[in-house]
């Protein structure tokens, strides 16, 4: 149940029961205080206001059209007409309970699934994925298992850079080592940042190489067998580098999402000539061009955007066209999100508008770019290595890897080998990833190893360590978390404030998924383990002298805890373990 959806319904029936004309929204939010209640319903004031009534006197009427006698034990009216809502002890252990009777924590599942396409990770196969591609790859992953597990089909996509101008200087340079080594098979691209960094030397110095290697660019595009061949030599190698890495950061991208740009090929110039037929696009220097008033300058000069060169190739833009043309087509999407830097901005805008105008995309469909920022270092520039090079994304894993196995040989010794290797690699890609996802995807933010392995604050080991320790109080209790039963009791205040917080994981959810915001998720789930450790303060659960019916309520409340935990860091990619 979403508590906050739940009681906005019921506030938006008492506005219209007390004579509020339509439109009013009842504007519920979880109370800041405790003295204002659990919920706060403010939409009176606007609604007096349009009205021009007393807000009080309408916020009576308001109360007393509200049907809330089983839920709340108390409505008051607050200030100018604010509306408190305490919820009772009963009612909040009641929905604990059909929680935790279920297996999918009684969350919601839209009643209208709709078919939403996820656009993440999209590294370049010219070389290995660097920490460039960190952001898109696990924000967009947590999105999608969120909006899955909210009942939408969420169809992957991960648009591979596998075309354009670079694979043209690969080719040539792959075939001038070809002459030497005589076989395709035996050349070696197992280090593809040497094989890239020896081709663009000779493409910035060779001015006949770099020619031939245009010349080829052309001649992929066209469907040339002989660079076809060559082409997929390096595509084989960048996508099983691509693909260890996503098993190593526990993302649920595979080799069936991928849809390359290659894949739109033989779309492009059918993108081209429906742009012409309908006077879209225009010749301008022998090159097909979109002109957009609606991104114009500051001089009135519109915004250019090339879908085919003078030489007959295309670009990004014609394939995203193309791309979108094939998403609102054949997979049918509601909406479609794109996991891409806010550096691309401009140009997503630009596709997003020639779609709108060419039709190749439906009014109904949502088209979104969410946007992320950069991961900047100590001195707030750009991640780099100390001499200023691509850090790759496999070398910084291992690296946190390494940082929590050490980290967990000093804080528990008594682990065996086996233990201490995965618990290593739990939390060291868990910190990593958490501390991305835990920031607002449209900020940067600062890259610090102290501060994402810490065991203490908004961390990924913090809420690992609290899993943990619930295990750790099933394991002293003697009992099977899966074979609790019985009733709640919520008599203590802090057992009532754990059980609301637990309540309201599908409200954050809700929001998570409309808003594609990840740090939402890991805030509630932060707040929630602080909300845990005020419980085990004020209510013990193994001490002497508790009794029986405290003890199995608050063991209940422990397993609802260790559930909601261990689904929520699962919605965002990191694993949890009983130990360590």
């Amino acid at each position: 149940m979403n508590i906050k959806k739940y009681l906005s319904d019921q506030v938006a029936l008492a506005l219209t029961l007390a004579g509020v004309p339509e439109g009013s929204e009842p504007l519920v939010t979880q109370s800041t205080r405790a003295e204002f209640g659990h919920y706060q319903a403010n939409g009176v004031l606007p609604a007096a206001k349009r009205m021009q009534v007393n807000p009080r006197d309408l916020a009576s009427k308001v109360v007393d059209q509200l049907k809330l006698e089983t839920v709340a034990e108390k409505i008051e009216i607050a200030g100018p007409g604010f509306i408190n809502i305490h919820l009772t002890s009963d009612w909040l252990a009641r929905n604990c309970e059909a929680a935790l009777a279920d297996d999918h924590l009684n969350a919601n599942r839209n009643a209208e699934p709709e078919i939403v396409v996820a656009d993440y990770s999209a590294p370049n196969l010219a070389k290995e994925m660097h920490v460039g591609h960190l952001r898109s790859t696990i924000i967009g992953d947590a999105i999608a298992r969120v909006l899955e597990f909210q009942g939408d089909h969420v169809i992957r996509q991960n648009h591979m850079g596998d075309w354009g101008t670079q694979f043209g200087m690969l080719i040539a340079h792959l075939e001038d080592r070809l002459t030497a080594e005589n076989s395709l098979t035996e050349v070696e691209l197992e280090d593809l940042e040497a094989f890239y960094r020896e081709a663009k030397i000779r493409f910035d110095e060779d001015a006949g190489f770099a020619d031939r290697s245009r010349a080829y660019v052309v001649k992929l595009q066209g469907g040339d067998a002989h660079c076809n061949a060559l082409w997929q030599k390096f595509i084989d190698v960048s996508v099983a580098h691509s693909e260890a890495i996503y098993r190593k950061l526990n993302v649920s991208l595979t080799h069936q999402h991928i849809r390359p740009e290659s894949a739109y090929n033989d779309d492009l110039p059918k993108v081209v000539a429906e742009l012409k037929r309908q006077l879209i696009v225009v010749q301008d220097q022998g090159a097909q061009v979109v002109f957009l008033e609606e991104f114009a300058d500051k001089d009135g000069k519109p915004s250019v955007v090339i879908v085919q060169k003078t030489d007959g190739g295309y670009l990004y833009a014609t394939s995203d066209l193309a791309a979108l043309k094939y998403r609102n087509d054949e997979l049918q999407a509601d909406r479609i999100l794109y996991f891409v830097d806010a550096r691309q901005s401009l140009h997503l805008q630009q596709v997003f508008t020639v779609a709108r105008k060419a039709g190749f995309v439906s009014d109904s469909v949502s088209l979104e770019h969410c946007a992320f920022g950069t991961m900047m270092d100590a001195d707030g520039k750009p991640f780099k290595t100390r001499v200023g090079g691509t850090v790759k994304l496999a070398e910084l894993l291992d690296e946190a890897v390494e940082r929590a196995r050490r980290l967990v040989e000093q804080k528990n010794p008594e682990l065996t080998a086996v233990e201490r290797d995965e618990v290593a690699r739990k939390v060291g890609i868990g910190a990593v990833k958490y501390a991305d996802l835990s920031k607002n995807r449209t900020s940067d933010y600062m890259f610090n190893w102290n501060t994402m392995l810490s065991f203490e604050g908004n961390t990924a080991p913090y809420l690992q360590y609290a899993y943990t320790r619930v295990q750790s109080i099933f394991r002293k209790a003697g009992v099977d978390p899966q074979n609790l039963s019985g009733e709640l009791h919520l008599s203590e205040s802090s057992e009532r404030a754990l059980a609301l917080k637990l309540l309201q994981f599908n409200e954050t959810l809700d929001l998570v998924a409309r808003e594609c915001l990840p740090h939402l998720l890991c805030t509630y789930l932060y707040e929630l383990a602080s909300d845990t450790m005020s419980f085990y303060e004020a209510c013990p659960i193994l001490k002497d002298g508790v009794d029986p019916v405290s003890k199995a309520s608050r063991l209940l409340l422990c397993q609802f805890v260790a559930r909601t935990l261990k689904e929520g860091l699962d919605l965002l990619g990191i694993e949890v373990m009983d130990r360590m």
